[in-house]
């Protein structure tokens, strides 16, 4: 062993961050674990750092007695005076090995060293990131394995996985990174982080490092969705009157959500002002898109939206990416529809709701300002709910209640839908028939369950838009020409 090993420690502690005494203890753990391989396991040995003179010092207590005859635990009173002067019988006596081990005690020790330094590492490694999880880090790309990137954020090496990259980006080693620390983790191999750059935090994370007035807690953000590499959505809220939070965000002309904009390689991002009224937060979610009304329900935070017919494009979005960023920003489910096709359903509604006892053009319209969209609906209203809405006597209520549960039960489960169409037999004919449908299309659509007329006109057409290959515009037609033969088949 080395005649003082302060320095020694001293340097490795400094290069590796680890702290004296954890060097001291791996140290001590070594020799006494490479003096089991020397000594064996006969006899109680201890281990001790002396700092003065820079060394490990090994001791095996044997037992003082007249005669001995376990030599591995027993010293003669005559040695032990050799000792200790003032040894006696009976006394626990620790004598001086040699930490001279040999080629094999010293691997051992040198295994044992390594090991405990490796875990001190980590335990560092793991108190340095714990905390830091949602934050953002920078880092140096090191090498690529099957698409995975791994990045040198310091004293370690964290992970930006494939899926976990902005679709197009493209880095070689030795660039530098900026990435969301998505995830920790602590396991037998060590400390793995992951990094993240599609992660809605990340947008989050850009704008407080950018908007001071984000950081200084004047601005909020309440919410982030993307999609990302295309397109993203933010929503703020500011806590003083006086400092609107779009504006803040954007910056003087556009150079704070220009920076955000550049980080994320061009993904356009639409910053919305929070409202905790949720029907005009949601009309603000699906700007730039004019909302025409609303109809919602609170209790599965589902919300039908109308829009002119002109808006509806823009209201949806290209492959219903506006509607869908929206509905990931505010939490509810949005269902997108036009003027024309409003009018349609409601009025087929109104007709059904005429059908009932007291229930006329105005009472069928109140219904339907209200939520109500099917007899089911109606049926398990409460009786003084519907009075009050209604403006008429409780009597009337459980009345309009019990013919609604009667129809509701006569018409079955299609009932529940909302959209009623006429059954005929162009509506119960094959997709085939529609015009602009071909083999492919014909495919595509009764993979995804429409296989009739009626069932593609049953259909949304956020949810028709955002079959493979088919689109906003092809989705309008295949519908408008999906009603012209319903219409003929009338005639």
């Amino acid at each position: 062993m080395p005649s003082n090993l302060n320095y020694i420690i001293d340097q490795v502690g400094k290069d590796k961050g680890i702290g004296r005494k954890v060097i001291i203890d791996a140290l001590e753990q070594a020799v006494l674990t490479a003096s089991r391989k020397t000594y064996g396991h006969q006899g109680e040995i201890e281990v001790h750092y002396n700092e003065e003179a820079g060394e490990v010092e090994l001791f095996q207590f044997k037992q003082v007695v007249e005669e001995v005859m376990d030599p591995s635990t027993e010293i003669s009173l005559e040695e032990a005076r050799d000792l200790d002067a003032e040894a006696q019988i009976g006394d626990s006596l620790g004598v001086k090995l040699a930490t001279d081990f040999g080629r094999i005690g010293a691997q051992t020790a040198k295994q044992v060293i390594i090991q405990k330094v490796r875990e001190a590492e980590r335990e560092n490694v793991y108190n340095e990131f714990k905390d830091r999880k949602g934050d953002i880090v920078s880092g140096t790309v090191q090498r690529m394995e099957k698409g995975n990137l791994y990045v040198n954020v310091g004293r370690t090496e964290a992970v930006l996985l494939l899926k976990e990259q902005i679709p197009g980006e493209v880095y070689r080693q030795g660039d530098r990174l900026r990435a969301y620390i998505l995830d920790i983790q602590k396991n037998s191999k060590g400390v793995q982080i992951f990094l993240s750059r599609t992660h809605p935090g990340f947008l989050s994370k850009l704008f407080e490092n950018e908007v001071p007035e984000i950081s200084e807690g004047v601005i909020k953000i309440i919410s982030a969705a993307r999609e990302p590499g295309e397109r993203a959505k933010i929503a703020v809220y500011s806590s003083n009157r006086d400092v609107d939070p779009v504006g803040a965000c954007v910056g003087m002309r556009g150079s704070r959500v220009q920076n955000v904009v550049q980080e994320l390689r061009g993904e356009r991002i639409d910053i919305i002002p929070w409202s905790q009224d949720q029907a005009k937060y949601i009309c603000n979610a699906l700007a730039p898109a004019k909302i025409s009304r609303v109809y919602i329900d609170e209790e599965y935070r589902h919300m039908e939206v109308v829009v002119a017919d002109d808006q509806l494009s823009l209201a949806i979005g290209k492959k219903g990416q506006n509607v869908r960023l929206a509905s990931k920003l505010t939490g509810w489910k949005i269902d997108i529809k036009s003027e024309s096709k409003m009018e349609k359903i409601s009025g087929e509604i109104f007709e059904m709701f005429k059908q009932l006892p007291y229930i006329g053009d105005v009472t069928s319209r109140i219904l339907y300002n209200e939520g109500f969209r099917s007899l089911k609906e109606i049926a398990e209203v409460d009786p003084e709910d519907l009075a009050r809405i209604l403006k008429i006597e409780k009597e009337k209520a459980v009345e309009i209640i019990q013919r609604a549960a009667e129809g509701f039960q006569e018409e079955g489960p299609e009932s529940k839908k909302q959209e009623v169409l006429p059954p005929s037999d162009s509506a119960m004919g094959s997709v085939d028939r529609i015009d602009g449908v071909g083999e492919k299309t014909a495919e595509i659509l009764k993979t995804n369950g429409f296989q009739t007329i009626q069932d593609l006109l049953k259909a949304d057409i956020e949810r028709l838009s955002s079959l493979p290959g088919i689109g906003l515009k092809k989705a309008e037609k295949l519908l408008q020409s999906a009603q012209r033969l319903i219409e003929e088949g009338k005639k």
